[in-house]
């Protein structure tokens, strides 16, 4: 194959025409890992035999059939390898099946090569875990690849496979995507199913997704994956007649879009970021679109309280249920001291606050959705802050880690609430040459739109795919 790493849909189809095999590409993606992983920390589990001898088995015929890819640890299983969570309470617990989702990918020909980077249990905008250690990014090893998907997106930004896999439950599909210089696509509520594992708490804020280079590969995975399974408690919007690829190159229309540049209530946001979503505004508007300024309707404190609540309740769950597993109490090694002060602290939570969190959703989405009235999509960045030098974000100071992370999650995690679409585009580099991200968001089941707004916007101006490492 050529050196140019293309992307998911281009080997695949350069695989069907007979250009390459899928063993070829396989064999190049696991050269690139054990090339490239060393200096990266990107990989936490691996499973290269298994993959070659599936592919020499003869592998489904898809949409996909031979692209590699990779899994995130968490809330995602792959049968033989351990889905840690990026937590030493978790770090033996191997799975035997597959999750429904990885299932999907596997069906449309995708060849799994292992698992990637998380922090503990996703509760970090930054993928620096003690069990496993830092990942760095591909643009500068001396930085966060952002969080919680931040192992994917640097296998993905230094060109180890074309897509991986994320999940997205405060912005972790978006976030790494706009420090990693990748496209994030976090779908509706819903939409994608994440059995095994239950929806009822971690369900309202939390949704799977992947990060690619391109907005067609993102689309394309999002038509294998879409779809409820039975018994499912909620489910999100119907895909779109003709699927969602299609939409990528459909021209959206002239859209009004609102910009938002400041996040009430919340921390300050770094000029480079509000730079490069004007920038990305003046764009829209030689493309056609009207671009007004809007206020977002909803305070930092209102919806990242209710989140919390929410995600809290679903950490002691998933921490006491491992506990009751294993037969014993909790450790102090067992978890990191930021998840440990928010296991305490969500322990002593009222059971009635579970309700008010809900009821809260509902209220932020109800304020949220006064805005649509007005305009078909929202943009703001998608990072407050430029994307950290590792050690920033530190677990093992819990006090550090709340005044320093609503500066990753403060424009994410509303969407996580709302439940509606979103996406992070690669909106340039900041002035240390990092990647930056214009972060838009919809009601639910604007991926459509989305999707078609990326794609025009892919062709206008071109982003650089891939970071300086990939060579």
């Amino acid at each position: 194959m050529s050196s140019a790493l293309p992307d998911a849909i281009a080997t695949a189809a350069a695989i069907r025409s007979g250009e390459t095999s899928p063993r070829e590409v396989v064999e190049e993606s696991i050269r690139r890992i054990e090339k490239l992983d060393p200096q990266l920390n990107a990989m936490i589990g691996t499973r290269f035999d298994e993959a070659l001898t599936e592919v020499d088995a003869g592998l489904p015929d898809g949409p996909l059939t031979g692209v590699p890819v990779v899994i995130k640890s968490l809330a995602a299983d792959v049968a033989g390898l351990p889905t840690t969570g990026g937590s030493r309470l978790f770090a033996d617990d191997v799975k035997t099946e597959d999750s429904e989702l990885v299932r999907r990918w596997k069906a449309a020909g995708m060849v799994v090569l292992g698992t990637t980077n998380t922090p503990e249990l996703g509760k970090n905008g930054s993928t620096e875990p003690l069990l496993h250690g830092p990942c760095h990014n591909p643009w500068s090893l001396g930085h966060s690849t952002g969080g919680s998907s931040g192992g994917s997106a640097a296998a993905v930004a230094a060109g180890l496979v074309p897509v991986a896999h994320g999940n997205d439950g405060g912005g972790s599909i978006r976030i790494p995507a706009a420090a990693c210089g990748l496209f994030g696509l976090k779908p509706s509520r819903g939409l994608i199913p994440g059995a095994p594992y239950p929806s009822t708490l971690a369900g309202p804020t939390s949704v799977h997704g992947a990060l690619t280079t391109t907005v067609r590969d993102s689309a394309l995975l999002l038509d294998v994956s879409a779809g409820r399974v039975p018994g499912q408690a909620s489910y999100g919007p119907t895909p779109p007649t003709g699927g969602y690829l299609a939409c990528v190159d459909r021209a959206p229309g002239r859209l009004r879009i609102g910009l938002a540049t400041a996040v009430p209530d919340g921390p300050d946001v770094d000029p480079a970021g509000v730079t490069a979503v004007r920038r990305t505004a003046d764009l829209l508007t030689d493309l056609g679109h009207d671009v007004v300024e809007v206020s977002l309707p909803v305070g930092y404190p209102d919806f990242a309280r209710w989140s919390g609540m929410m995600m809290g309740a679903n950490l002691v769950a998933h921490v006491d249920d491992r506990l009751a597993a294993l037969g014993r109490e909790l450790r102090e090694d067992d978890i990191e001291p930021f998840t440990r002060m928010m296991y305490d602290r969500y322990s002593a939570m009222p059971l009635a606050d579970l309700l008010r969190a809900l009821e809260g959703f509902e209220q932020v989405g109800f304020a949220t959705a006064r805005l649509f009235a007005d305009v078909d999509a929202v943009l703001t960045p998608t990072l407050c802050m430029r994307t950290p030098e590792l050690g920033v974000l530190d677990t093992t100071k819990p006090e550090v880690m709340y005044t320093v992370a609503p500066a990753m999650a403060g424009f994410t995690s509303l969407v996580n609430v709302t439940g509606g679409s979103a996406m992070s585009v690669p909106a340039g580099l900041d002035p240390d040459g990092l990647p930056l991200g214009a972060h838009f968001f919809t009601d639910l089941g604007g991926e459509p739109l989305l999707l078609s707004l990326a794609g025009q916007l892919e062709r206008a101006a071109p982003w650089v795919r891939h970071a300086p490492l990939a060579g």
